[in-house]
């Protein structure tokens, strides 16, 4: 009982586990505290962050090689395999902390026009995702440091090579493709992908990519178009594809492959546009897989980092609350929240 009390706080899904039980007290004229959890006296939000204080992030990453067993034991990893029977881990910065007045040595800040400055911490979460699975996996993540002369973004870049580092090799035995959004699809972090044999689909804009989309102006694409009934109106799938194409203007370039999806209505109205760069050689036969998996990388936001309930089911809601408590104890140890 002593240990299913830690994962008390993460039942409600409320900022204040403390103001739920009241406010359940006050509406029911008992609260769910000590019949559920064995609670007879519930701390407050400050002394549960007072203990939480002097924890190391790293003390419960083990928790999270626990919960891959424990997946793999019930066979349940195997749901998640996606394209190339590879599994799907997203990367995303997600900001879990920020003020104008609480900081530490080790926030991040901005400043804005009207000389206010603004204090963050913001972490990189890898998480397992799968097209059409409303499941996801949270791994270890990386918190971001500021370094000096660097920019948010290269920030993040930069944990997100070290999260690269640190598991890569790890994880490649088991086919792995990484999914981003533009922010990451540059040639040292695609590089370093491949040194680790790691496979990427990653979000590939053209702002950021002027050289390649230069490239494209002047070349032969592949295309094609589906039509699909959605109901009530038809949308039209144009996918755009291209192999061997430089990441780059630099004679070192990377050469990567390109593919696009246009969804417009019969009238003309545009539904959705992206584009993609990846090291798996595109076809007609797979460009819609390759896209469709790009695409999931939504879920690191809506289904992990966005929502408190993570998207699991009941029969994972434990390793969903393991999950989250790792992540508590990791910005407890940042001194940010008080």
């Amino acid at each position: 009982m002593q240990h299913l009390r830690a994962f008390s706080v993460f039942f409600t899904q409320s900022p204040s586990f403390l103001a739920h039980q009241k406010s359940m007290a006050q509406n029911k004229g008992h609260d769910n505290a000590r019949s559920l959890f064995g609670i007879h006296q519930i701390p407050t939000d400050n002394h549960i962050r007072d203990l939480l204080d002097g924890v190391e992030p790293a003390l419960v990453f083990p928790v999270f090689y626990e919960i891959k067993r424990a997946l793999e034991k019930g066979k349940h990893l195997s749901r998640f395999r996606s394209f190339n029977k590879n599994f799907l881990i997203a990367l995303d910065g997600t900001e879990y902390f920020c003020s104008n007045q609480i900081h530490c040595d080790k926030c991040s800040n901005r400043t804005f026009k009207n000389g206010t400055t603004e204090y963050f911490h913001t972490v990189v979460t890898p998480v397992i995702v799968c097209p059409g699975n409303p499941l996801v996996i949270p791994l270890i993540p990386e918190f971001v440091v500021p370094q000096d002369g660097h920019q948010k973004q290269d920030c993040e870049n930069t944990a997100a090579k070290c999260w690269i580092e640190k598991y890569g090799e790890q994880y490649a035995s088991a086919g792995i493709t990484v999914l981003g959004d533009d922010l990451y699809c540059h040639q040292p972090l695609c590089e370093l992908l491949l040194e680790k044999k790691l496979n990427f689909i990653l979000v590939c804009q053209p702002n950021s990519h002027r050289t390649l989309y230069e490239w494209l102006e002047g070349m032969p694409l592949d295309t094609f178009s589906i039509k699909r009934w959605k109901g009530k109106v038809y949308e039209i799938y144009n996918y755009r594809y291209v192999n061997q194409i430089p990441l780059r203007d630099q004679e070192d370039a990377l050469l990567v492959n390109w593919c696009e999806l246009t969804i417009t209505r019969s009238d003309g109205t545009l539904i959705y546009k992206n584009a993609f760069a990846t090291n798996y050689q595109i076809t007609t036969l797979n460009v819609e897989a390759i896209i469709s998996s790009g695409r999931t990388r939504w879920k690191v936001e809506n289904e992990n980092n966005n929502n408190p309930s993570c998207g699991l089911s009941s029969t994972n809601l434990l390793f969903q609350a393991i999950a989250h408590f790792k992540v508590l104890v990791a910005r407890r140890a940042t001194n940010t929240l008080t």
